[in-house]
């Protein structure tokens, strides 16, 4: 049996906690006041549990059984398919490792499916123990929104921290940071970012549907969710935009860097050329060579190379290839 809660509310916060059993969503979707609500886990759809049982619409099944979601919200007869993804804070797993949540929202009755762990929904199963229940469907989706959006903030404030790093490195130390550090954050901001603004999307459709079971309340939840979500894509973008800037600073540095040190190769050969010329010139074996027979021959041309050299370095100064 994968049905891991399932609450009765009665739409004054509190809830009662039972066991759906063999009852069809239709019999579930009865209950006065109030609503119901059925939470499943369902790592492999492929076995046989409540939900085959359910007497749910074929196209209603398939959503909740999709194995790969998008954030999306999707009007089906009386009620609303509709997906929504957070990060995964499971303990040893990547957060851009991002988990869904599949849900079929109706006036009197909502299901939801995981197949991992989603630290909102336990929130939520929390919070129905304690009383302190939503008083409506919509509610229970809009709080889910609120809550996987703060599980969000501190991953997304984490990359912001990592980017502030790499930028006041460059700026106070004139250091290059880590391309391979800088890609990482660029990487989970993208990844985070494909996921943010869908599910905005998803949410501000829920808020604008015209469904009797949309309260004014429920309506504002879900726009502050959808506010919520709206600025962590927004910083996500902020990021990635950062990232960039730091990419291209690294890549500048390394350009000037490399400028440098051709610079200084060419002006070491631009020294040495005439040099090796005038060596070059006077080790010629042929007859005729001045200062062949003369002792202190090889220390004049020592000092002419010298002043060569001197001269040289004079002029690379003048023109602004040598720092003095």
């Amino acid at each position: 049996m994968t049905v891991k809660a399932a609450f009765y509310c009665d739409g004054t916060g509190k809830a009662e906690k039972f066991d759906p059993g063999g009852a069809s969503a239709a019999e579930l979707g009865n209950k006065e006041p109030g609503f119901v609500w059925v939470h499943l886990e369902r790592p492999d759809p492929s076995v046989s549990d409540w939900l085959g049982d359910a007497a749910l619409d074929a196209m209603i099944l398939g959503a909740l059984d999709a194995p790969e979601t998008r954030p999306r919200c999707t009007v089906h007869g009386d009620g609303v398919l509709m997906n929504l993804r957070g990060v995964n804070l499971s303990e040893g797993a990547q957060p851009e490792d991002m988990v869904s949540l599949r849900l079929w929202i109706t006036d009197k009755l909502v299901i939801s499916v995981q197949r991992r762990r989603v630290r909102a929904v336990e929130d939520m199963i929390d919070a129905c123990q304690r009383n302190m229940a939503p008083a409506h469907g919509a509610d229970l989706v809009a709080r889910l929104a609120l809550r996987l959006a703060d599980r969000a903030e501190p991953v997304v404030a984490d990359l912001n921290e990592n980017i502030d790093d790499l930028e006041t490195q460059i700026e106070t130390q004139g250091d290059a940071p880590s391309r391979a550090e800088l890609a990482e954050v660029r990487r989970v901001a993208i990844v985070l970012r494909r996921f943010m603004f869908p599910q905005r999307d998803a949410l501000s459709t829920l808020a604008i549907e015209d469904f009797g079971w949309l309260s004014d309340n429920s309506r504002s939840m879900l726009r502050e969710a959808t506010e919520r979500v709206t600025r962590l894509g927004e910083e996500l973008d902020a990021i990635r935009d950062r990232a960039e800037v730091v990419h291209d600073q690294i890549m500048d540095m390394r350009a000037e860097d490399m400028n440098r040190q051709m610079l200084i190769l060419s002006v070491v050969a631009a020294i040495f050329l005439p040099l090796g010329l005038i060596t070059g010139l006077l080790g010629i074996n042929v007859g005729g060579m001045p200062g062949a027979n003369s002792p202190a021959a090889f220390w004049v041309v020592c000092g002419l190379l010298v002043l060569i050299c001197a001269a040289q370095i004079w002029v690379f100064r003048k023109m602004g290839l040598l720092r003095k």
